[in-house]
């Protein structure tokens, strides 16, 4: 009877993998955080995004209409009343700046959001499933890569016709195959880690290793590739609306801006300047901030 209960208490074989204590080192946000702010790049590329998140928040509830026409002050330069002066129409260029910030943040995030939601779980399922799965999809995803970037984007947004909403989705479903390949590449790469395969002996289901497993430890290179995507969403906005594509005018854009001003480059290049720079800068801050991102969360580093 002794005998029994001591072979029953007995330890597992030692080739029986052991309990997932071998997971990546989980991410230290406030050591992320000072480790961050001691890169002087990324914390102005932060400070840029967080200026325009500003000014899109609330810019326009402090700057006024961007639709409201002023015949009598077409083309004025700055003045009190407008302090970056008005367009062919007369309607305030700061105003129509700060309602552009929104419809650019808009999409960048939204479609950056809805390409990561998308993407994610093909990725994961590709590279943990292999097989059939993996072939589909990365056969999918090589034909749409083909395309450059802007150009099936462009084709996309020809087909669903020109709004905000559609130019949304159009950079989504541009940006998925990238995200794929990304989530794809990570899971690979965990799904041969111990404390992975320990899961897997310990006869956890496929569902719970790829979200408690691998999806946790991948979060470093999500957040990256979102600061990436955004801002790829932001030009890619801008030249949608700026082909007419995208945002339909009356409605503020930046790229509506862009194709007001071509008209009166000689007369008030200013009108060309101001929503070029906007665009540059915001582009510029998340580059930045996605750069310092990627040091601060090399696995190496932590």
């Amino acid at each position: 009877m002794n005998e029994a209960a001591v072979d029953t208490a007995s330890p597992a074989p030692a080739d029986v993998p052991a309990v997932a204590d071998e997971a990546p080192p989980q991410v230290s946000w406030r050591r992320t955080l000072r480790r961050l702010l001691r890169r002087r790049m990324a914390v102005i590329g932060a400070v840029m995004v967080l200026v325009f998140l500003g000014v899109a928040l609330i810019g326009p509830f402090f700057a006024g209409s961007s639709t409201k026409l002023g015949l009598t002050d077409i083309l004025a330069g700055a003045t009190g009343e407008h302090w970056l002066g008005t367009d062919d129409l007369g309607r305030d260029v700061l105003s129509r700046i700060c309602n552009g910030a929104r419809v650019s943040l808009l999409a960048g995030v939204v479609s950056s959001a809805l390409a990561m939601a998308v993407g994610v779980p093909l990725g994961l399922a590709a590279g943990y499933f292999r097989g059939w799965t993996d072939s589909v999809l990365m056969r999918i995803t090589d034909v749409v890569l083909s395309f450059p970037y802007l150009i099936f984007a462009v084709g996309m947004a020809a087909i669903l016709g020109p709004s905000l909403r559609n130019v949304i989705i159009a950079l989504a479903v541009a940006e998925v195959p990238s995200v794929i390949r990304v989530v794809r590449g990570e899971t690979l790469v965990l799904r041969q880690q111990d404390f992975v395969q320990a899961a897997v002996a310990d006869g956890t289901g496929d569902l719970a290793i790829m979200g408690r497993s691998i999806l946790p430890n991948m979060t470093n290179t999500l957040i990256v590739k979102a600061t990436v995507a955004i801002p790829a969403g932001i030009l890619g906005e801008a030249a949608l609306s700026f082909l007419g594509l995208g945002v339909q005018p009356p409605q503020a854009s930046w790229g509506v801006m862009l194709t007001s001003a071509q008209q009166f480059l000689a007369q008030d290049p200013l009108l060309a300047v101001f929503p070029g720079v906007a665009i540059a800068l915001t582009t510029l801050g998340f580059n930045l901030l996605g750069d310092g991102l990627r040091d601060v969360l090399d696995p190496r580093e932590l």
